[in-house]
C-alpha cells in the first residue's frame, strides 16, 4: 500500500498541482496528500450515496448554521485506517506528515460547542450507517482570527480559504433562487397568492465528503455560497460608477462572508436574518427536490426523510417547508402541516433568553412577508387548537403564542420551532427537565411529551484515539483492541484503578502531552511553564455565565496566599484560559483583558513565578483543544447551574483522565453519576439555589463581607493592581458584579476556593489522583457521539443505525 500511496501522491502533486517534488513546499505536499486521501473517501461516498438511493431509506437532513469541522486530514486518515502507511508514504518521499498536517487550516465554520456537536454528530451518523445530509453555510471568512495586543482581544478576519478548501466539490449545477422582500399577491385562483420577492439571490452547493470509522460509510456535508443574480451592472461600470456596479454582487455574498456578523445594528441584525433564511430556504428546496423525484410525491415525506433543527437558527424552516408545500406545490394547509410537523425535531441547546432568538415582526414582514403570514396562520390554528383542548382551564395564550407583544411584537423563534416539531429535545438531563419547568413551560403544559432528551456526545475518534494516541495505545493494551470499535469497552479499564504500574505509564503520557502544550505556549505567548506542574484548564467561548471571571478571580486570591504565606507547600499550578468573546460583547472582552492583564503581573513576580502562571491562549480552534485537552490535570466546568445545557468539553476531558472541578450543571450531573463523587470536585449553587437566590438576592456587601479573601481581591482588581497605567479599568466591571451577581460569581466564591484547595490536597496524593483519572477514563465512554446519535436514531428519527461492532 506505501508504493500506491506513493505513486498517489506524486500523481496529485504533478497532474493536480503542477508542481515537481523537487520546487513542492510544504503546502504542496499537504494539498497533494488531501487529494490522495479524497479519492479513498470518494469510493466509499459514492458507494453510501448509491445504496442510499437503491434502498429508499430514510435519510437525516441536519441544519446547522455551524459545524466546526477542524483539521481533517489526520481524521479522515485514522478513520480510512491508512495513517500509518501515509505516513511512512510521505516519509520515503521526504516529507514528514505530522508536520504538514499542523498547516492545514481549521475549518473555520463555527463558534463553540454547537458547532464541534454538529461536526462530530456528522462522523458519527457516518460511523454508525445513518444516512444523512448536514446543511450549513460556506463562510468566505467565518468566525473571526483572535489576536491578543496589550492584552486585549483584537478580531481579524480568518483567511481559511486563502489555499482553497481541497475536501469540497462545488455542484454550480445545484444552486436554488433565494427570495427577499417584495409582496405577496392573489393569483386568479381563489385562495391562493404568490410571493414576488424583490431581491433574488443564488445558493451555489459545495459538498465535503465525512468518512466514517473504519470507512464503511460517508455522509455529505452540504454549504451553500451566495452568489448574486447578476455579478455586476455593465450600465454602472461603463458610466465610471466602480462602487455601483458591483453593489449587488457585494450585498449578495455578504450572507456567506462571516459568521455571527456583528447583530448590535439594525443592519447586522437584517444580515443575521438573511443568513438563517438563506441556508434554511436553499436546505429545504435541495432535500424537497431530492425527494420528489426519487419518490414521485411529498405524501411521503416524514417517512423518508428527518429534518434536525440544531437550535433556532433553522427555525424558520417550519414556515418555508409550509410554503413550499402550499404554494409551490399545491398541497392544502392540512396536508402540508402534517408533512411538516412530522418531519421537523427541534435540538435546544439554552436556556438563556438571550440566546432565544425573537425576531421583530416589522422586519420579518419586510424582509420575508410571506413567511410571516404562514406564521400568522400557524399561530392562530394552533391558539385555536389549544382553547378548544384546555376549555375551562386557566390558560395564558400570551405565553405559548409565537408572537411576544410585551416587547414590541417580536417572533419568537423556539416557539415556532417547538410547535412546528414532532419531537423537541434537550442535551442533557438537567437541561431538558429546566426546559420543561421553565422557558418551555407553558408549551410542554399544552403539548406534554414532546420533549425528550438526547444527552450530547463526542466522537471518541478525535478527541481521544486522534487527539491522544498514547493514551489509546495504553487503553487498548488493558481494554483490547476492539475498543476502536467499541468504545464502551473502555469500562474494562475500572478493574485497574489502583494499578501503581498503569499510573506510571498514564503519568508518563500524560507528561509528554504537557510537553508537546508547553512548547505552544511558550510560542505563542513567550510565558514557559512547568510540565511536571498541576495543568488547570478552562477553555470555552468566553461569557459571564461560563464564569471565567470567578476562575481568575480565585487565582488572584491563590496568588495572594502564595505570597503571604510563601513557606507553605504549594502545588505548583499552571492556570491556562482560551476562548473568544464575541466582537460585541464588552464584558467578556473585558474579562479577557483582566485574565492577560494578572497573568503579566503573576509569571513576573520572582516569589510565586515557579509556582503559579497564567496564560492566555490566543486564537482557541479546535486544533488547539486536540492539543489543550490530553495534556489537561483539572477541567474547569464552572459555569452557573442551570445554564449550561450540557457542554462537551466536560465529556473531553474527564475521557481523557482530566478531573473535572464543576457545578451541578448540564453534563456535570451525568458524568458524576457515572464516574462517583469520590471522583469529581462538585461546588456551588444547585439550579434550585440559584433561583432563589435571583428572587430574594443577599445584599453584595453582607455575601462580600461573610467572604475571606474576596474583599481585598475585588479591591485590587477595581483599584488598578493589576492595570497601573489604567487604575479604573476595571472599576466598572467590579462595580457591576456588586450591583447584579446574576451569575453568582460572589455567592459561589468561597466554595469554588474550597473546592479548588481540595483540588491541591488531591494532587498532593498521586496514587489517588490517578485512580481518580483513570476512574474517569474508565467510565466516559458512554458520552460517545454514537450513543447520542444512536439515541437520535431511535427516539426521534426513525432510522435504523449500527450496532458497535455492526
Amino acid at each position: 500500500m506505501i508504493e500506491s500511496l506513493k505513486a498517489e501522491i506524486l500523481r496529485k502533486l504533478t497532474y493536480s498541482l503542477g508542481k515537481s517534488p523537487a520546487v513542492a513546499q510544504p503546502h504542496d505536499w499537504l494539498t497533494a496528500g488531501i487529494l490522495a486521501a479524497r479519492d479513498h473517501v470518494i469510493d466509499v461516498w459514492q458507494r453510501s450515496t448509491r445504496d442510499s438511493y437503491a434502498t429508499g431509506r430514510k435519510r437525516v437532513y441536519y441544519l446547522s448554521l455551524e459545524f466546526l469541522i477542524g483539521r481533517s486530514l489526520a481524521d479522515t486518515l485514522n478513520n480510512l485506517g491508512i495513517a500509518g502507511p501515509m505516513a511512512q508514504a510521505m516519509r520515503e518521499l521526504g516529507v514528514e506528515l505530522p508536520e504538514i498536517e499542523t498547516i492545514e487550516p481549521d475549518a473555520a465554520l463555527g463558534n463553540g460547542g454547537l458547532g464541534r456537536l454538529a461536526a462530530c454528530y456528522l462522523e458519527a451518523m457516518a460511523s454508525t450507517g445513518v444516512p444523512a445530509l448536514g446543511y450549513g453555510i460556506r463562510y468566505d471568512h467565518g468566525l473571526f482570527k483572535q489576536r491578543i495586543d496589550g492584552g486585549k482581544q483584537v478580531e481579524v478576519p480568518e483567511d481559511w480559504l486563502s489555499f482553497r478548501n481541497p475536501w469540497e466539490f462545488e455542484r454550480r449545477e445545484v444552486s436554488h433562487k433565494i427570495g427577499f422582500g417584495g409582496s405577496v399577491v392573489a393569483t386568479q385562483k381563489p385562495g391562493e397568492v404568490f410571493w414576488e420577492p424583490e431581491e433574488t439571490v443564488f445558493a451555489v452547493a459545495y459538498d465535503t465528503p465525512i468518512i466514517g470509522w473504519r470507512g464503511c460509510d460517508a455522509n455529505t456535508l452540504r454549504l451553500w455560497r451566495a452568489r448574486a443574480m447578476h455579478p455586476l451592472s455593465l450600465d454602472a461600470f461603463n458610466q465610471g460608477d466602480l462602487v455601483g456596479a458591483v453593489a449587488e454582487r457585494n450585498r449578495a455574498e455578504a450572507i456567506s462572508k462571516v459568521l455571527y456578523p456583528n447583530d448590535s445594528t439594525p443592519a447586522g441584525q437584517e444580515l443575521r436574518l438573511r443568513q438563517e433564511y438563506f441556508f434554511t430556504s436553499a436546505s429545504l428546496q435541495d432535500l424537497v427536490r431530492r425527494h420528489q423525484r426519487q419518490f414521485g410525491t411529498l405524501d411521503n415525506l416524514p417517512e423518508k426523510a428527518a429534518i434536525q433543527l440544531n437550535d433556532t437558527h433553522p427555525a424558520l424552516a417550519v414556515a418555508e417547508l409550509m410554503r413550499l408545500l402550499i404554494d409551490h406545490h399545491g398541497l392544502p394547509w392540512e396536508d402540508a402541516w402534517r408533512i411538516t410537523n412530522g418531519t421537523i425535531s427541534y435540538t435546544n441547546h439554552t436556556l438563556l433568553p438571550e440566546a432565544l432568538e425573537t425576531w421583530p415582526v416589522a422586519l420579518m414582514e419586510r424582509l420575508l412577508p410571506r413567511h410571516m403570514q404562514i406564521i400568522f396562520a400557524i399561530n392562530a390554528r394552533f391558539l385555536d387548537d389549544v382553547r378548544r383542548s384546555t376549555e375551562g382551564q386557566d390558560i395564558d395564550l400570551s405565553q405559548i403564542s409565537l408572537i411576544d407583544e410585551h416587547h414590541g411584537r417580536r417572533v419568537r423563534m423556539a416557539n415556532l420551532a417547538f410547535v412546528g416539531s414532532h419531537k423537541v429535545n434537550g442535551v442533557s438531563a438537567l437541561h431538558s427537565k429546566l426546559m420543561e419547568q421553565t422557558v418551555f413551560a407553558p408549551l410542554h403544559a399544552v403539548l406534554p411529551g414532546r420533549i425528550t432528551n438526547v444527552t450530547n456526545g463526542i466522537t471518541p475518534r478525535r478527541w481521544l484515539f486522534g487527539a491522544n494516541p498514547g493514551l489509546t495505545r495504553l487503553l487498548q493494551d488493558v481494554c483490547g483492541d476492539d475498543l476502536t470499535d467499541d468504545i464502551t469497552q473502555i469500562r474494562r479499564l475500572a478493574r485497574h484503578t489502583g494499578d501503581s504500574g498503569l499510573h506510571e505509564r498514564l503519568a508518563a503520557i500524560r507528561r509528554e502531552n504537557k510537553l508537546k502544550l508547553a512548547k505552544i505556549i511558550r510560542q505563542d505567548t513567550g510565558v514557559t511553564v512547568d510540565p511536571t506542574a498541576l495543568f488547570d484548564v478552562q477553555i470555552k467561548r468566553i461569557h459571564e455565565y461560563k464564569r471565567q471571571l470567578l476562575n481568575i478571580l480565585e487565582t488572584i486570591a491563590l496568588y495572594d496566599a502564595m505570597r503571604s504565606e510563601p513557606y507553605r507547600d504549594w502545588a505548583p499550578r499552571v492556570k491556562i484560559f482560551a476562548g473568544k468573546a464575541a466582537s460585541n460583547y464588552a464584558t467578556a472582552k473585558s474579562i479577557i483583558n483582566l485574565i492577560n492583564d494578572v497573568a503579566f503581573v503573576v509569571n513576573n513576580d520572582i516569589t510565586t513565578r515557579d509556582r503559579l502562571k497564567v496564560v492566555f491562549l490566543p486564537n482557541y480552534n479546535v486544533s488547539a483543544a486536540e492539543l489543550i485537552i490530553p495534556a489537561a490535570d483539572v477541567s474547569e466546568q464552572i459555569s452557573t447551574a442551570g445554564m449550561e445545557a450540557s457542554g462537551t468539553g466536560n465529556m473531553k476531558f474527564a475521557l481523557n483522565g482530566a478531573v473535572t472541578i464543576g457545578t451541578l450543571d448540564g453534563a456535570n450531573i451525568e458524568i458524576g453519576e457515572r464516574v462517583g463523587e469520590d471522583n469529581i470536585v462538585i461546588f456551588g449553587m444547585t439550579a434550585e439555589e440559584v433561583e432563589a437566590a435571583r428572587r430574594e438576592p443577599r445584599p453584595s456587601d453582607e455575601v462580600i463581607a461573610a467572604t475571606p479573601h474576596l474583599q481585598g481581591v475585588l479591591d485590587a482588581v477595581a483599584g488598578g493592581v493589576y492595570s497601573p497605567r489604567e487604575r479604573d479599568r476595571y472599576l466598572g466591571l467590579v462595580d457591576s458584579l456588586k450591583a447584579n451577581d446574576w451569575f453568582m460569581v460572589l455567592n459561589d466564591f468561597e466554595s469554588y476556593h474550597q473546592a479548588q484547595r481540595r483540588i491541591d490536597s488531591l494532587w498532593a496524593d498521586q496514587g489517588k489522583w490517578w485512580r481518580m483519572s483513570v476512574t474517569n477514563t474508565a467510565h466516559c465512554g458512554w458520552f460517545s457521539a454514537d450513543r447520542a446519535i444512536r439515541e437520535y436514531a431511535e427516539r426521534i428519527w426513525h432510522v435504523p443505525a449500527r450496532d458497535a461492532k455492526g
